[in-house]
C-alpha cells in the first residue's frame, strides 16, 4: 500500500517519532501520589483512581488502585510508612478532588510527592528544545517554520503573579529558558544565516503561554471536559491561540514555543506543529491520539504550499515528523496508541453509501465548507459507479485508488475545490474494506464466575493421591545466632546491590508501513535506541526504625539484626540513606536466604492433624484467553487449566497423552510453609499404564533443569518442599522439579 495513501487512510499526516521518558526504582519515603481520575455512577458513592507506591516481593512498584472513602492508603502499599496518616477523608466528584484526614488533598491530575518530577519535567523540555533545535536548522532552508507545543498541568509552572498581579516566570518557563540557551550556546556548530534566525530574538521572546484569562486580565487554568478526553472548554484559551494561528506560520514572528494548560480542540491543529510535549502526568481516559492531534496535519512553507508528495516526494516523511515527548515509559506510549488506531480503523464504514455522506459536513484548505444532502450523497454515489470508482456492493475500488495518487480523479462539478476531502474520505473506507478485523478475541476468552471441579477429582485414583498430600505439616529448627550474623554481614557486603533512581530515555519511530499486521502484532512503532541516566533527587524526610523493619522482614530478634548491622562496612550501610526501602528489602533478602541455607540441614518436618480443604479446588473469577494462557482439558480435574509461561501450556498439552490417568494444577491455596515463605507446588499426576500403574507424582515445572539457573530461593524452596514430602511417609509419591514431559517420564522410567 502507498505510504502516503496509508497515512491518509489512518488519519495521520506526519510520521509519529517518540520519546518515552520513565523514571526506574522508588526510595519509598515521599508519599507519591497521582490522582488519575474520579468516577461518578448513579446511585453509589463517588470512588477514585489513585496511583501510590506498593510494597511487592520484588520492591516497590507505582500502582493505580480504586479507592472510596474511609480507605487506608497504608493498607493498600502493603504497609510503607510513608502513607501513616493517609485515610480517605472523602471523593468529591464536584470539585474533582480528594481529601485525607491528615490534610493533604489532590485533584484529578496532580501529583504530589513525587521528587523526580523536577527532573523528569527539566529532561523532557531539553529533549523536546533538542528535537526542536534539530528539525529547526533542516527547515530554515526551506522557509518552514517550526513550532513547539508544550501541554502542562498548572498554570503556576509556567506564570506566577506577584502582589500587584505583575508577571513572573514559572519553574517550566525558567527551565526552558536554561535548557534553550544551553541548547544554543555553540552557535559556530551552525549556518550562518540559521545562526542570525536565532540571534534575532531573545529567549523571552521566543515562548508564549496560551492560557484562560480571569476578569482581572491573569493567566488561570483551563477548565477541562473529561468526557472529551481533557479537552479544554474554555473559550478565552481557544481564542486566544486561533487569534494569531497564521502570524504563527511566519519567520518573523518571534514565538516558536507554545504552552497550553489543556487539550486543544480540533480546529487548531497548526499544521506546523512538529514537536509535542506533555509536563504532565498520563492520565488513563485521555487518548494518546488526542494528545498529540494537533501536530498530525502535513506541514506548510511560508507561502502556505502544503508540503506533500507531490512536493516532497521521496522527502515527505524526513521532513514530516512528529515528535512526541512522552510522560511515560516509550512501550507504553506506543502500545496505547497503536491500539487506539487499530480501534478506530473497525469502526469505519466498509461501503459507500448515502448514510455515510449525508449532513457530512467538508472543509477544504480555504476555509469552504459543503455539507451533503441525501440528493448529493445519491448524486456522487451514482457519478463514482459510472466511473468505476465503486463496484455493484458500493465498495471503493482500486481504480479510484490509484486515480487519487495519480491525481486524475474527478469529482462533480458541485465538489470542485473539495477534491482533497472526498479523496481522505474514499481513502478511509477503502483501508477499512480491505482491513480485516483482528481476531474476535471475545471468541476465545473463559470468563467462569465460579470454576468446580468435574468428575475427575472424584476418581479413586486421584482421591487417593490428594488424601496422602493435603495433610499440613509443620518445621522447626536449631541454629547458632551468631554463626549466621557473621554469615549474614560478609554476604549483604558482598552482594546487597540498592537500587539507584534512574531515569529512562527511549525513543522510536512509527514504521513506514503501517499495516494491518504490523498493528495486532504492536510493531508499526520500532524502538530506535535508549539511554539511562540517575535522577537529581534527594529521599524524602521519613525516618525509619531500621532494626524494628529489619526484625519484621527477617523474624530475627532485635539483638541479631543489631549485630548484623554494626558488622557492616561503612560504604555498605551508607546505601541506607541513599534508598532506605531498596536497602532494607535487599539485606533482609540475603539475610533470609543465608537463615535459609542454614537451616536446610537443620529443618525438620512433622506432619499435623490438619488438612487442606477440598474446597480450594473451587476457583472464583475464573478469566483468560484460550489463545493464550488457557487449554480445555480432558483429563484435569476442571474443564479448563490457566499456565503461566510457554512452558507450563506444553507441559499441561502433553499430560493429556494416553499415560495419565487424571491430573491437576494445585491450586493457590495449596501451600507448603518454609523459613522463605509459602511454597505452590505445580501439579499432581496420577499415571495409569501398563509399564506403571498408579505412579503419583507432583511436579514443579521450570524453563531449565540447571540448578545454577533457578533463582537462590526457588532452589532453597525446593530443597524444603523435598522434606516436606518425605515427611509425609508415602513411598509412592515422588517430588521433583522437570522441564518437560519428556523428562517426567524418564524420571519415572529410572
Amino acid at each position: 500500500m502507498n505510504i502516503e495513501h496509508e497515512q491518509k487512510s489512518l488519519n495521520l499526516g506526519k510520521k509519529i517519532s517518540v520519546k518515552g521518558i520513565e523514571v526506574v526504582g522508588n526510595s519509598g519515603t515521599n508519599s507519591y501520589l497521582f490522582l488519575d481520575r474520579i468516577q461518578i455512577s448513579t446511585g453509589k458513592y463517588p470512588v477514585a483512581y489513585l496511583e501510590l507506591e506498593v510494597r511487592q516481593s520484588n520492591g516497590i512498584q507505582k500502582k493505580i488502585r480504586q479507592i472510596k472513602e474511609k480507605d487506608d492508603l497504608f493498607v493498600f502499599s502493603n504497609e510503607l510508612k510513608q502513607y501513616k496518616g493517609f485515610v480517605v477523608k472523602e471523593i468529591n466528584g464536584l470539585s474533582n478532588r480528594v481529601s485525607f484526614i491528615n490534610g493533604v488533598s489532590l485533584t484529578v491530575g496532580q501529583t504530589v510527592g513525587d521528587v523526580d518530577e523536577e527532573h523528569v519535567r527539566r529532561i523532557q523540555i531539553r529533549e523536546t528544545v533538542k528535537s526542536h533545535i534539530e528539525k529547526e536548522r533542516m527547515m530554515f532552508k526551506k522557509g518552514i517554520k517550526v513550532l513547539s507545543l508544550f501541554f502542562i498541568d498548572e498554570v503556576a509552572k509556567y506564570r506566577l503573579y506577584d502582589k500587584s498581579s505583575r508577571q513572573q516566570k514559572g519553574d517550566y518557563a525558567k527551565v526552558f529558558e536554561e535548557e534553550y540557551k544551553e541548547a544554543i550556546s555553540q552557535l559556530h556548530l551552525f549556518e550562518t544565516d540559521y545562526n542570525d534566525y536565532l540571534q534575532r530574538f531573545s529567549v523571552e521572546e521566543i515562548h508564549k503561554g496560551y492560557f484562560s484569562i480571569d476578569k482581572k486580565g491573569r493567566f488561570v487554568n483551563s477548565k477541562e471536559n473529561r468526557n472529551e478526553g481533557g479537552i479544554s472548554n474554555d473559550e478565552s484559551a481557544y481564542d486566544l491561540i486561533m487569534r494569531n494561528k497564521e502570524k504563527l506560520l511566519s519567520l518573523n514572528e518571534p514565538t516558536r514555543f507554545i504552552f497550553s494548560h489543556s487539550a486543544l480542540r480540533e480546529g487548531w491543529d497548526n499544521p506546523n506543529v512538529f514537536q509535542i510535549c506533555t509536563l504532565k502526568h498520563s492520565q488513563s481516559e485521555i487518548s494518546k491520539r488526542q494528545e498529540i492531534g494537533r501536530g498530525l496535519r502535513i506541514c506548510v512553507n511560508s507561502n502556505g504550499e502544503r508540503m506533500d508528495t507531490s512536493v516532497l516526494e521521496s522527502d515527505f516523511f524526513d521532513i514530516n515528523k512528529l515528535t512526541v515527548v512522552a510522560s511515560e515509559s516509550y512501550d507504553s506510549f506506543a502500545k496505547a496508541l497503536q491500539n487506539e488506531i487499530l480501534a478506530s480503523l473497525s469502526e469505519r464504514p466498509l461501503t459507500l453509501t448515502a448514510d455515510v455522506l449525508n449532513q457530512r459536513v467538508l472543509t477544504n484548505e480555504k476555509g469552504g465548507q459543503f455539507i451533503f444532502d441525501n440528493q448529493s450523497a445519491m448524486d456522487l454515489i451514482f457519478d463514482m459507479k459510472t466511473k468505476g470508482y465503486i463496484d455493484s456492493n458500493y465498495r471503493i475500488t482500486d481504480v479510484l485508488i490509484k486515480a487519487i495518487e495519480e491525481k486524475t480523479y474527478e469529482v462533480p462539478e458541485k465538489l470542485k475545490g473539495f477534491e482533497n476531502c472526498i479523496a481522505e474520505l474514499m481513502q478511509s473506507i477503502y483501508t477499512t474494506a480491505t482491513f480485516t478485523a483482528a481476531e474476535n478475541d471475545k471468541a476465545n476468552n473463559v470468563d467462569k464466575p465460579v470454576l468446580q471441579p468435574n468428575d475427575n477429582f472424584a476418581k479413586k485414583e486421584f482421591q487417593d493421591l490428594w488424601k496422602k498430600i493435603k495433610v499440613k505439616t509443620v518445621y522447626e529448627v536449631d541454629f547458632a545466632s551468631r554463626e549466621l550474623a557473621e554469615k549474614c554481614i560478609k554476604a549483604i557486603d558482598t552482594r546487597l546491590t540498592v537500587k539507584k533512581i534512574l531515569i529512562n530515555i527511549t525513543s522510536g519511530e512509527q514504521q513506514d508501513k503501517m499495516d494491518e499486521t504490523a498493528l495486532k502484532a504492536g510493531e508499526s512503532m520500532k524502538k530506535e535506541k535508549s539511554i539511562t541516566e540517575k535522577a537529581g533527587s534527594l529521599p524524602g524526610a521519613l525516618k525509619y526504625d531500621l532494626v524494628a523493619e529489619m526484625t519484621k522482614e527477617t523474624n530475627l530478634t532485635r539483638k541479631t539484626v543489631v549485630n548484623i548491622l554494626q558488622g557492616l562496612r561503612q560504604d555498605t550501610f551508607h546505601n541506607f540513606s541513599l534508598n532506605p526501602e531498596s536497602f532494607i528489602q535487599g539485606a533482609a533478602r540475603i539475610i533470609n536466604s543465608e537463615k535459609a541455607a542454614m537451616l536446610i540441614n537443620n529443618i525438620v518436618y512433622s506432619k499435623t492433624d490438619k488438612t487442606y480443604d477440598d474446597s480450594i479446588f473451587t476457583i472464583n473469577n475464573f478469566k483468560g484467553s484460550l489463545a493464550k494462557n488457557i487449554l480445555e482439558v480432558k483429563k484435569h480435574v476442571h474443564d479448563y487449566v490457566k499456565t503461566d509461561s510457554d512452558t507450563e501450556r506444553k507441559f499441561a498439552s502433553d499430560l493429556e497423552c494416553e499415560e495419565v490417568l487424571v491430573y491437576a494444577k494445585l491450586p493457590g491455596g495449596f501451600k507448603i510453609p518454609t523459613p522463605l515463605g509459602n511454597y505452590n507446588p505445580d501439579w499432581a499426576i496420577v499415571f495409569d499404564t501398563d509399564r506403571f500403574r498408579y505412579v503419583y507424582f507432583i511436579a514443579e515445572t521450570k524453563g531449565s533443569m540447571e540448578t545454577l539457573q533457578l533463582k537462590e530461593i526457588e532452589q532453597k524452596k525446593i530443597a524444603y518442599a523435598k522434606k516436606h514430602f518425605e515427611a509425609l511417609g508415602h513411598a509412592d509419591i515422588t517430588y521433583d522439579v522437570i522441564d518437560s514431559y519428556q523428562s517426567l517420564r524418564d524420571r519415572i522410567m529410572k
